[in-house]
């Protein structure tokens, strides 16, 4: 996903500008801190405590320069109108947190108002069009067969949350001002894999194949998760 974001940020800014970035719902901070070490600006918005707790501790071993390029802001993704003036980034990355959110058409709305113009949105959401790939793969056929009518489902922390489709979130981000640019998949070949394993030697090769089926027909309609990244009009 990281690549996937730095190919969109490449390919709609000047070389070497230092980039206005918004990330809401930002957990332990690894996306906010790498495009800080890269030398953009970046405000990390969250409400877990122990996640910011994390992100505070991770920030404090980073040289001078780049703990003063990142903010962390206690907060809520939904409240963005609060903290900042419309208009105020030049990328907002929601990541990881629509799953949480029974209704995510204000906080979508909210984020497209935070771009500056040609400004990027950057979500990453679970793949509403194949929920059913997961229980089939590890053999549980109820859960597969249960999932195909159904836009929830529980995930590894034990926790029923919801799915988002590619057609459903296309139309919501053209009508937030913020149509959909381009589209990737996500962990096609490795929602399988246990949280705790261990990286695998071959991790390059790995990640090559995971980038090339994300941008490619039909395997990253089939990803676990959704990457969408829209522009600000």
């Amino acid at each position: 996903m990281a690549r996937q974001l730095d190919e969109q940020i490449a390919g709609r800014f000047a070389v070497g500008r230092r980039l206005r970035v918004l990330d809401v719902g930002m957990g332990r901070g690894a996306q906010a801190l790498r495009l800080a070490r890269a030398g953009h600006q970046v405000t990390g918005v969250e409400r877990d405590t122990t996640m910011i707790a994390a992100a505070r501790e991770a920030l404090a071993g980073q040289p001078e320069g780049i703990r003063e390029r990142m903010r962390i802001v206690e907060g809520d993704g939904r409240d963005t109108g609060v903290h900042f003036l419309p208009g105020s980034f030049d990328v907002v990355l929601c990541h990881g947190v629509l799953m949480y959110v029974e209704e995510p058409d204000p906080l979508l709305a909210g984020l497209a108002r935070m771009l500056a113009p040609g400004g990027l949105l950057s979500l990453v959401v679970r793949n509403g069009d194949a929920l059913a790939l997961r229980p089939g793969l590890h053999g549980d056929w109820a859960g597969a067969l249960a999932s195909f009518d159904t836009v929830t489902y529980r995930n590894r922390l034990g926790l029923d949350v919801r799915a988002d489709r590619l057609a459903t979130l296309t139309a919501k981000l053209a009508g937030i001002g913020a149509p959909l640019h381009t589209w990737y998949g996500v962990r096609v070949f490795t929602d399988t894999a246990p949280d705790t394993a261990a990286p695998p030697d071959d991790l390059e090769a790995l990640l090559a194949a995971e980038e090339r089926a994300g941008r490619t027909d039909p395997y990253r309609s089939v990803a676990a998760l959704l990457h969408l990244c829209g522009v600000r009009g």
